[in-house]
C-alpha cells in the first residue's frame, strides 16, 4: 500500500518526496499535529521508503515486500529504532534514552542509514533531550531522526532548533467520515456525531465510537442535569466504568479523558443556548436536559465548570491519581451546576 495509505497529507508526502530527488532530506524532523491525525503512520512510511532494498536512488517509494520493509513494519529492523515511553512512566526514562542513543551510534546493518523514531516527544523531560541532543547534532552518516510531538511548545529550544518542522493539520470532515464508514461504521448520524467531536482527528473518532462510552455518556449527563447533582455517586460511576478499560493504568487514563470530552462537549453546548445561541453538538433527545441545565446553572456557572474540567483534563495527563482527579471534578461540578 506504501503513501496510498497516508490519507489527507499529501502535500507533506509530495514535499518530502522532492526533499529525496534532490537530496536535500534534513537529518533530523519532528512531526507536530493533533493526535490521532496520522503522524505516526506517515513517519513509519517514510522510515520503510528510506530502509527499503528495492527503492530506486532518489525515490521515496518503498515496495512493501522486501525483508526491511516487512521488517520496518514488524518494528524488527536491524537500523530502525523506535522507541515510545514505556506506558507507566510519567517520562521518557533516561535509561532508555541512553540506550536508543548507544545502539543509533553503531554502524549501519544494512548500509542504507539508519533511522530512529520517537514517539511521545513531548515527555522528554530534560535529562533525556539533553541526552538526545549529542545524537541529534551528530548523527550518524545517512540517518534521520524522526521525533512525533503536538506542538514544538512541549519540546525543548535546543531540539526544536535543531529539527525541521513538519505541521500536520486536521483532516477535512469529509475524509474523516470517508475512514469510519471504510471502518465499518455504517450508521450516518452515528459518524456525523464522530465527525463532529473528532476535530479532524480519526483516531479520535474511532475511539469515540465505542458503544459503551455513549451508554456512559447518557447516564453521566442524566445525573449532571439532575437537582442536586448526585456527585459522590456519579464520581464512583465514572471510576467504576475507566476500571473496566482493564488494569492498565494508561487505558484507564484514556477512557477517563474520552468521558472528559465528551461531557465538555455537552457543557459547552449548554454555554452556547445560555448565551442564546444555537447548540451544535447536542441530538434531539438531549435537549430537554441541556435547556434545563442552561436554565439553572448560567453562563458564568457553566464557563467555570469547563474551565474546572480542562483542569482536570491536565491533571490526567501529568499523571494525578485518577481517582482523586473524578472525584475533585464532580465535586466541582455538583456545585456549579
Amino acid at each position: 500500500m506504501a503513501w496510498q495509505r497516508i490519507r489527507g497529507h499529501d502535500t507533506l508526502v509530495e514535499g518530502f518526496r522532492r526533499a529525496v530527488q534532490r537530496g536535500r532530506l534534513a537529518h533530523a524532523y519532528l512531526f507536530t499535529g493533533p493526535a490521532g491525525v496520522g503522524k505516526r503512520l506517515f513517519a513509519l512510511e517514510l522510515a520503510k521508503a528510506l530502509l527499503c532494498e528495492k527503492a530506486a536512488e532518489g525515490s521515496l517509494q518503498a515496495c512493501d515486500h522486501c525483508p526491511s520493509c516487512v521488517q520496518v513494519e514488524a518494528s524488527t529492523h536491524p537500523d530502525f529504532f523506535p522507541a515510545v515511553r514505556p506506558p507507566e512512566a510519567l517520562e521518557f526514562p533516561i535509561d532508555l534514552m541512553r540506550q536508543l542513543c548507544a545502539s543509533f551510534a553503531l554502524k549501519s546493518a544494512r548500509g542504507r542509514g539508519k533511522v530512529v523514531l520517537i514517539d511521545d516527544a513531548d515527555d522528554l523531560n530534560e535529562e533525556a533531550a539533553n541526552c538526545f541532543l549529542k545524537t541529534l547534532e551528530e548523527p550518524p552518516p545517512r540517518s534521520v531522526l524522526i521525533l512525533i510531538g503536538s506542538t514544538p511548545d512541549r519540546q525543548l529550544q535546543t531540539i526544536v532548533s535543531r529539527c525541521q518542522v513538519i505541521r500536520f493539520a486536521p483532516l477535512a470532515s469529509e475524509l474523516v467520515d470517508e475512514l469510519l464508514q471504510a471502518q465499518g461504521i455504517d450508521d450516518v448520524a452515528l459518524r456525523a456525531r464522530l465527525v463532529r467531536l473528532s476535530a479532524g482527528s480519526p483516531g479520535l473518532a474511532k475511539e469515540l465510537a465505542d458503544p459503551a462510552l455513549w451508554d456512559f455518556r447518557r447516564a453521566l449527563l442524566a445525573g449532571l442535569t439532575k437537582t442536586p447533582v448526585a456527585s459522590v455517586g456519579l464520581a464512583r460511576q465514572w471510576i467504576d466504568f475507566v476500571e473496566e478499560a482493564g488494569k492498565e493504568s494508561a487505558a484507564q487514563r484514556r477512557r477517563a479523558q474520552l468521558v472528559l470530552r465528551l461531557v465538555i462537549d455537552f457543557l459547552d453546548d449548554a454555554l452556547t443556548l445560555a448565551m442564546n445561541g444555537t447548540p451544535r453538538r447536542t441530538e434531539p433527545d438531549e435537549r430537554p436536559g441541556l435547556e434545563t441545565l442552561a436554565r439553572r446553572a448560567g453562563p458564568d456557572r457553566l464557563l467555570e465548570a469547563l474551565e474546572r474540567c480542562l483542569e482536570a483534563d491536565r491533571q490526567i495527563d501529568r499523571r494525578v491519581q485518577l481517582v482523586l482527579v473524578l472525584e475533585g471534578l464532580m465535586d466541582a461540578l455538583g456545585q456549579k451546576l
